[in-house]
């Protein structure tokens, strides 16, 4: 009988202990590892640090921690040692990052096999620093000297890996000749059950035409990271430009109020539609699916999103600003409206165009539909453990 494979996850968002034994975590990271669950053949524990900071994740959750599906352990990484995995695990899967780039050297002495998983390229990383200082330019060059000298750990601790997977196009470019091991994949958490069809398309698109009103839609934090201070721009240039629209805004964040009292300054209030925070799967997923035309992405960084293939699992084409992660998506699905990076003003005038052309629209929508159908949450999370699998199993010593 052959030895089961022990799976330890370097999970990098932190956990906020609670009393009673309870603990605040995400969805998406439950649900996450839970699949994997269901394609690994052992046991998974998970390593997280612990935080008493509040989060911005729109999908964070109270769990107790003896009915978790996967051992839960608080640590810091920065006390991690060859011991800690030693006789311990048959894998490590961590982040890479500035707070793990040393695991991959840690497991080396160890005797045991690493992948990392990668997601920001050091453009993105440093776009996302610009975004968020904006009036700072001194900070601004701080923060990309730092990520510069980061970067270069980043490499050799991928170089020193047993593999590296990626999410999205651009660390794979910039990463897959530093690894022989590499693979691509796209996040996401859509099952094949919940994914549109091709009547729902049809049902949404018919009868809709120029004079129809376009029905956008924006999900996410509203945060600067996230480009949504763009949005109301967006949609003031599309009523100086005479297009009629709804624009339904879910999220929540540290712009949300200022936006609400720009809507109510600029009486935008019969355009535009902040819906919260609502339940993903019961509301707000089934309502892009039946009603949206377009998702207007205005992240002004690559960011690898799950809201990508999330949008185009519902029959939604995407139009958004060129960040090199939305840019992949748009090459390798044949899908969606690239504009240029910080210009909602033609944002608003491509969504126009569009507004004028629903055929344009409804073949798009057809076409990420089909990409998404290839990444869905299943067909991403097996290939995945089947690739962990293989380097898990090839790491193992050799019976005599």
């Amino acid at each position: 009988m052959s030895k089961p494979l022990n799976l330890t996850i370097l999970q990098p968002l932190q956990a906020k202990k609670l009393p009673n034994e309870q603990v605040l975590l995400t969805r998406k990271f439950i649900e996450a590892t839970e699949k994997f669950q269901g394609f690994w053949p052992g046991s998974i524990t998970v390593l997280m640090e612990e935080t008493d900071l509040e989060t911005d994740n729109l999908d964070k959750k109270i769990f107790n921690f003896n009915e978790l599906p996967f051992k839960l352990e608080l640590i810091s990484f920065k006390t991690i040692t060859a011991d800690t995995f030693r006789n311990q695990t048959s894998l490590v899967l961590a982040m890479a990052n500035y707070q793990q780039n040393h695991i991959s050297k840690i497991c080396r002495e160890a005797g045991i096999p690493c992948i990392y998983i990668s997601e920001y390229t050091l453009k993105t990383r440093k776009q996302i620093v610009a975004a968020e200082n904006p009036n700072n330019p001194l900070r601004i060059f701080r923060q990309h000297r730092w990520e510069e000298a980061q970067e270069r750990k980043q490499q050799q601790a991928i170089k020193l890996a047993n593999g590296l997977q990626c999410n999205g196009t651009p660390t794979y470019e910039a990463y897959r000749s530093l690894n022989p091991n590499t693979m691509l994949f796209f996040d996401t958490r859509i099952t094949e059950d919940m994914l549109a069809t091709v009547e729902d398309i049809e049902k949404r698109t018919r009868d809709r035409d120029e004079n129809t009103p376009l029905k956008l839609v924006f999900s996410g934090r509203l945060n600067r990271m996230k480009g949504a201070h763009y949005l109301l721009d967006v949609a003031q240039e599309l009523e100086r430009l005479g297009i009629e629209f709804e624009l339904f805004i879910s999220g929540a964040g540290q712009l949300e109020e200022s936006m609400h009292h720009r809507i109510a300054a600029s009486g935008l209030g019969d355009r535009v539609k902040m819906m919260g925070v609502p339940n993903f799967n019961t509301v707000f997923f089934p309502f892009v699916k039946a009603n949206i035309d377009l998702f207007v992405c205005c992240h002004p960084q690559g960011d690898p999103s799950c809201t990508y293939i999330e949008t185009m699992s519902c029959g939604v084409p995407i139009v958004g600003f060129a960040n090199e992660a939305f840019v992949g998506i748009v090459e390798q699905s044949k899908s969606g409206w690239l504009v240029e990076m910080n210009r909602p003003d033609l944002l608003a005038k491509k969504v126009a165009e569009l507004s004028r052309n629903r055929k344009e629209i409804e073949a798009m929508s057809f076409k990420a539909l089909e990409f998404a159908r290839k990444h869905t949450f299943n067909l991403t999370f097996k290939a995945r453990a089947q690739h962990m699998e293989q380097i898990a199993l090839s790491s193992l010593p050799v019976e005599r």
